[in-house]
């Protein structure tokens, strides 16, 4: 370690790199290219001449090693490519991912905000609670198919709570924390203790399980200022989170029930996925014949789904293996949003027990399952995905309605408009005085689905003139065709 203090004492930071992480008699390595000479693990390029084509893409702040007491240094990021059109194919995407970032479309189309009283907690306007509500309500609805029980549990525990389940040795630092009559008490981050102590409440027996708990609970989690970004890093947030405390007999089904479930929501969305089994880390706990069962009961569910997936060894908790889902979205960018946890540790920890068939008592085992993941951040995937033209079944602008003259015209538009809020979709009139193109125009940049023109002759008749956001022109409908045609629209989630 002496010599390469020595090489880099003129730069203070890597020689306090050296000092501070390369232990006595440890190793390190430097490179050299040209008259450059860097302390780095390797390997750099041999010669800058396979660099055809670079570009520097943007620059932050960044506390040096990552400690806010040291000083403030400059992180610069950089692209190379070994070709030309690579570069343009991603400068492409960048541009086109520009276009489709959330925050720019969120407030484009107010469906949300932020503010500086509370930072890292959204603002969801009306249009945006709209979409919230429907992606909740879908798994609502998959719930009640699906076997599913909702429970509510406190906002606010006392910190032995996190003591119990492992998260204060572990997680303390991101909770946000306060005194209640000389008592630590702290916001909670997750729901599965907050589980666990609903289960403990009653006798269980074999017959209950498995035992289906999902929660829209409200965390909260004390993210760093600086790394909070718009619905994707938040502080304040939801999850679709469920545990399902299981026997090991079901174990397996309840993994396949689950992978489908996955399948079938992120089918609706239009994603494509990746399945990762994730096994035994070096360090872990409990019995290798358990883990081994269970490693066996997640690869038998995979291959029953159908689907390639891929072993990633040694990545699972180390209180139990895991299967990790990565989707796609429409500019093929990777999102880690589904999962399914088993837990062995947590029915230990907490010493939750139920009657087998003999009489006996046994721990529960606990799978951990996520689809949506946070809804925050599922919202910001889709807002992009769709590039903010929302299918008609979670669009929160679903129908224009515009009478040729708001003066002849607009009662039988009213009319038109309670026929279908009475069927539950979102409709708005435009009575503006602008002309009737104009009007046309406008809707359609603001993506409504359907635009409908209503003048004497659909008054006449009982119809409207129907026209789409991509500009197409569909003629006159009946008003019943056209909520029969909506309807099943809402119903295939189109």
């Amino acid at each position: 370690r002496k010599r390469p203090c020595n090489f880099f004492e003129y730069n203070d930071f890597k020689a306090r790199i050296i000092k501070e992480k390369i232990p006595d008699g440890a190793w390190c390595s430097a490179y050299k290219c040209g008259p450059l000479i860097d302390l780095c693990r390797g390997p750099h390029v041999a010669t800058t001449g396979k660099v055809q084509t670079f570009a520097v893409t943007k620059n932050s702040s960044a506390y040096f090693l990552a400690n806010s007491d040291n000083e403030s240094l400059q992180r610069v990021y950089g692209v190379s490519f070994p070709d030309k059109q690579r570069m343009k194919e991603y400068k492409r995407r960048v541009e086109e991912a520009a276009k489709r970032d959330h925050r720019v479309v969120g407030k484009a189309q107010d469906l949300f905000r932020f503010h500086e009283l509370s930072p890292g907690s959204c603002f969801f306007l009306p249009h945006g609670t709209i979409i919230y509500n429907n992606l909740i309500d879908l798994m609502k609805l998959e719930y009640r198919k699906r076997g599913y029980t909702e429970v509510i549990t406190p906002n606010v525990f006392n910190l032995q709570l996190w003591e119990t389940s492992g998260h204060a040795q572990n997680y303390k630092e991101n909770m946000f924390l306060f005194d209640v009559e000389k008592q630590e008490f702290g916001m909670k981050p997750m729901n599965c203790p907050g589980h666990c102590v609903m289960f403990k409440m009653m006798d269980r027996s074999y017959r209950d399980l498995p035992m289906r708990t999902a929660e829209f609970g409200v965390l909260h989690r004390n993210e760093f200022s600086g790394a909070l970004t718009g619905l994707t890093r938040v502080r304040r947030f939801v999850q679709d989170d469920a545990h399902i405390f299981c026997t090991p007999e079901t174990l397996e089904q309840e993994i396949k029930n689950v992978l489908e479930f996955i399948s079938h929501i992120y089918n609706i969305f239009g994603f494509e996925y990746e399945l990762f089994l994730s096994t035994r880390p070096e360090k872990y706990l409990g019995e290798i014949e358990t883990w081994d069962k269970a490693e066996g009961a997640l690869a038998n569910a995979l291959n029953a789904l159908g689907k390639p997936w891929k072993m990633n060894p040694g990545d699972g908790a180390f209180y139990g293996p895991k299967i990790d889902i990565q989707l796609f979205d429409a500019l093929k960018r990777r999102f880690q949003c589904g999962t399914v946890q088993l837990d062995f540790q947590l029915p230990l920890r907490f010493d939750l027990k139920y009657r087998d068939a003999d009489g006996g008592n046994k721990h529960p085992i606990i799978v951990h399952r996520a689809i949506l993941g946070s809804v925050e951040r599922m919202f910001a995937i889709l807002v992009e995905h769709y590039a903010g033209k929302w299918p008609l079944w979670i669009s929160p602008r679903q129908v224009c309605l515009i009478p040729i003259s708001t003066d002849k015209h607009f009662d039988y538009t009213k009319t038109v408009k309670e026929r279908l809020h009475a069927e539950g979709f979102h409709a708005w009139i435009d009575s503006s005085a602008n002309k009737m193109q104009k009007k046309v125009r406008e809707a359609q940049l603001a993506q409504y689905n359907y635009i409908l023109v209503c003048g004497q002759e659909e008054a006449d008749t009982g119809t409207v003139n129907v026209r789409t956001r991509d500009n197409v022109v569909h003629g006159p409908r009946s008003v019943d065709e056209l909520i029969a045609q909506l309807k099943q629209e809402r119903e295939n989630y189109q």
